[in-house]
């Protein structure tokens, strides 16, 4: 499986007064789109999209527990000690899943709200794992897509530690319920930095990836 993110800037923001007469803020707008080609080259299924949304919001969202993080992390686990806000509501008009977040009292949603004061402009990120299709020259997101978060960006269009989108010589994979990286580069720079590799080396590296992978 790989690490898939998406960006989308399409954002209003919200404020709206507590009990004690502060401000509680919020980020409303498109979170995830379906049926045609993002910026990535890449394509969601309406109903792949849709049931994995709805998946998110009866185990996360519903459950208060559907946390974002400021920025890109680097994997598919929310890091407690980063985030900024959490998801309050998933809703479906059209092929969109439009979504509201609540921006929290922790250090980096503090970050947001002074951002958010001083105009700023900020986005969303998608976060989820999945397997990837071509056809026809246009990468088809697989029915095992699992979207792991949705996080604040500050710049949805600008190139960050993501080629394409996909984490670059990383691959998870479900291990007991915990997602384990798979650390592939090495093979990579070993066959790409050495010429002329027989069929013997490949089928050696190959054999000690696999081992690799089997004590997960």
């Amino acid at each position: 499986m790989l690490l898939i993110t998406e960006q989308n800037d399409q954002l209003d923001y919200l404020t709206e007064e507590d009990e004690k007469g502060g401000k509680n803020y919020f980020i409303e707008g498109i979170f995830m789109q379906s049926e045609q080609k993002n910026r990535n080259g890449r394509i969601y299924d309406k109903k792949v999209l849709f049931n994995e949304a709805k998946r998110y919001d009866k185990e996360y969202v519903k459950a208060n527990r559907a946390m974002g993080e400021l920025g890109h992390p680097n994997g598919p686990t929310v890091n407690l000690e980063r985030v900024s806000h959490k998801i309050t509501e998933l809703r479906y008009e059209g092929n969109d899943v439009y979504g509201k977040a609540k921006i929290l009292e922790t250090p980096y949603g503090k970050i947001v709200k002074n951002l958010m004061d001083d105009g700023v402009k900020l986005g969303v990120s998608t976060r989820g794992m999945g397997s990837l299709e071509e056809k026809n020259g246009v990468k088809y997101v697989g029915k095992d897509f699992m979207l792991a978060a949705v996080d604040i960006v500050a710049d949805p269009s600008a190139p960050d530690a993501f080629v394409d989108g996909v984490m670059e010589g990383k691959e998870w994979v479900w291990n007991n319920g915990i997602l384990k990286e798979q650390e592939i580069q090495c093979y990579k720079a070993c066959l790409c930095n050495t010429k002329n590799v027989t069929e013997d080396q490949k089928i050696r590296m190959f054999e000690n990836f696999m081992s690799k992978l089997q004590k997960f």
